[in-house]
């Protein structure tokens, strides 16, 4: 009996890392919706990990606005199964707006940079938690019909808080996130341009 070997066959499809953006994406949600659930609270607060999360992805891949919104949507499905709140179907609206803002924030012609630091996570985040904050809170109380000094004592302190510390995160993780990806989200996006 005679032993063939066979030979490896490589098949080229011409799309590699053109889905990539959607599985780190993902990847980040899911580490986000995980942290969320083992973190304690401090004084009843604690960060939001999804949206550091989602802003992390925006500003690492630059989704066009229809797709960062359906990575809010994502990300606001995630809230809603891992929310403390009374309120959480407010998540669904807030995230994707959130990350609406994140978008339009991170693809602003300006320079967030300074010297070698860009900031660009920092001040994407922050925007993105303050709108998202903002929505929620400003939903709940409409349709709660919470009093207003719940709203401005007792809510918007704590999107304050929550909004600094996703701000420290997604800036604090931007730079091992990026290494790990080894430029991908960049170069992938200089071919987008190209093309």
């Amino acid at each position: 009996m005679e032993n063939k070997q066979q030979e490896l066959v490589t098949v080229a499809t011409g799309q590699e890392g053109r889905f990539r953006w959607a599985a780190v994406s993902a990847m980040l949600l899911a580490i986000g919706a995980i942290l969320r659930l083992v973190s304690p609270s401090i004084g009843g607060i604690s960060p939001n990990w999804i949206i550091a999360m989602y802003c992390l992805a925006i500003v690492l891949f630059r989704p066009s606005l229809g797709r960062s919104m359906g990575i809010g949507l994502v990300a606001g499905a995630l809230c809603l199964a891992t929310s403390k709140s009374v309120f959480p179907y407010g998540n669904l609206i807030s995230e994707p707006i959130g990350a609406l803002v994140c978008a339009i924030v991170v693809s602003l012609p300006v320079s967030m940079k300074i010297g070698l630091m860009d900031f660009r996570p920092a001040v994407g985040a922050l925007c993105g938690t303050l709108a998202s904050g903002l929505t929620f809170t400003t939903l709940a109380k409409l349709i709660l019909g919470l009093p207003l000094n719940v709203y401005l004592y007792g809510m918007l302190p704590v999107v304050l808080t929550v909004t600094v510390a996703n701000t420290v995160i997604a800036q604090a993780m931007y730079y091992p996130v990026a290494a790990l990806l080894n430029g991908f989200a960049v170069k992938h996006k200089e071919e987008e341009i190209r093309k």
